[in-house]
């Protein structure tokens, strides 16, 4: 009875027209009087998605849109203001309430101007709005089976971030694209690779779920290949800055650098170590991070380069920060520090510089720590129950040091 009934749930998606193509607005032709405006807005850059934030402050109405580009340059996920010139409508151009967009969790294509940020998400300005006969849903995921007709895919969902897993079936004219945005087959999909994915509107109740999917960007390249082949750092992410991370930590086994500086865009991967995909927002000062990226980077110190990929790692981390002072209380290899440069004595740390600590310090100044420097130090969980607490130094950062000029 189960297999009737979901094939049958099958054959009835199969009618249903699946969630419009990214390539469909330069196809038809615009109707219901409304044919100067959409001239104008064929043109345009698009993103078909769900809402998934709105703003409304004193500086405007914001909306975010989280998907997939019409075109693939298009971006998958941008912040477009909504202005008084921004049209929302129906498919027939009947307008739609902006409100009941967002409460329904409808299905939009926005399309913006092409004068957009370059940071991410992008940010840019609406031009219309098009509400969607029918939703879609997404799932960001790995492959776990390939099968005649689709993939099954386990992963979480993109718009309420649930673990899912579900039964992919290809339309017929299914978009089908590797990373760099490139036309694949189904037999170039593999178990291991990642996938972002769009299906829907009719998912069946099996289990697993099972649906049409018209839309799929695929990483050929699996987890263990990517992390094999792939140079990068092992670290810790010490600072953030318009979505340049810098990392400080140990090279990976094929190769990379101890300190390099991170630009990330929609290109970048950033996954858990589940391989869950994960928002920008996870990327944060104080976060360990195993980072991947190419061989191309700048000469200067440190290095800086684009990052492929970025596994968020779900280990503990101790930091201090304070200035060193002299004390008779240490031994040779370690450094006594004042947290916080304060007057109490209770909170003070015995830090151990080990043969494999990073010692990172000033532009210009030396990597032996001396009294009067001030730190920001990464330590092991692990502290003597001493006074004062004694602990072994992974990383130890130098941000300010009298012996280094500072530029006027």
């Amino acid at each position: 009875m189960k297999k009737v009934l979901v094939t049958a749930s099958i054959l009835l998606m199969a009618t249903l027209p699946a969630s419009t193509s990214a390539q469909s607005i330069l196809a038809k032709p615009i109707q219901y009087g409304h044919v100067m405006a959409q001239n104008n807005v064929k043109a345009a850059p698009g993103t078909i998605g769900q809402i998934t934030n709105f703003v409304h402050d004193k500086t405007g109405e914001f909306i975010t849109v989280t998907g997939h580009g019409l075109a693939t340059t298009d971006q998958s996920e941008i912040i477009l203001s909504i202005t008084k010139s921004t049209k929302i409508t129906d498919p027939k151009g009947k307008k739609v309430s902006l409100k009941k967009i967002i409460d329904e969790k409808k299905t939009v294509k926005a399309f913006y101007n092409p004068k957009i940020t370059k940071s991410l998400p992008a940010r840019g300005k609406a031009l219309k709005l098009v509400v969607q006969d029918q939703n879609f849903t997404g799932i960001n995921g790995t492959v776990s089976e390939v099968k005649e007709s689709g993939i099954v895919v386990d992963g979480t969902d993109i718009y309420t971030s649930n673990k899912n897993t579900i039964v992919l079936h290809f339309a017929d004219k299914a978009q089908i694209l590797d990373q760099n945005g490139k036309a694949i087959k189904v037999s170039a999909i593999q178990p291991g690779m990642t996938v972002k994915a769009f299906y829907g509107p009719a998912v069946t109740m099996s289990i697993s779920a099972q649906s049409t999917t018209d839309y799929v960007v695929v990483n050929l390249a699996t987890e263990k290949e990517v992390q094999k082949e792939a140079i990068g750092t092992n670290g810790i992410i010490t600072n953030v800055a318009n979505n340049k991370f810098t990392v400080i930590g140990d090279p990976m086994k094929k190769g990379g650098v101890n300190y390099v500086i991170l630009s990330v865009d929609e290109n970048t991967q950033i996954v858990n170590q589940a391989g869950n995909v994960l928002r920008l927002a996870a990327l944060k000062t104080d976060v360990r991070v195993d980072t991947y990226y190419g061989e191309m980077m700048t000469m200067v110190y440190p290095a800086q380069t684009h990052a492929d990929k970025i596994v968020v790692k779900e280990m503990e981390y101790n930091k201090v920060e304070g200035t060193i002072v002299a004390s008779n209380s240490t031994t040779k290899g370690q450094v006594y520090v004042n947290v916080g440069s304060d007057q109490s004595t209770d909170n003070y740390v015995i830090l151990n510089i080990l043969k494999d600590t990073k010692v990172i310090p000033m532009l210009g100044g030396e990597t032996e720590l001396k009294p009067g420097m001030k730190i920001s130090a990464y330590h092991s969980p692990l502290m003597a129950k001493s006074l004062p607490s004694i602990t072994n130094a992974e990383i130890v950062i130098v941000t300010f040091d009298d012996k280094v000029l500072s530029p006027k």
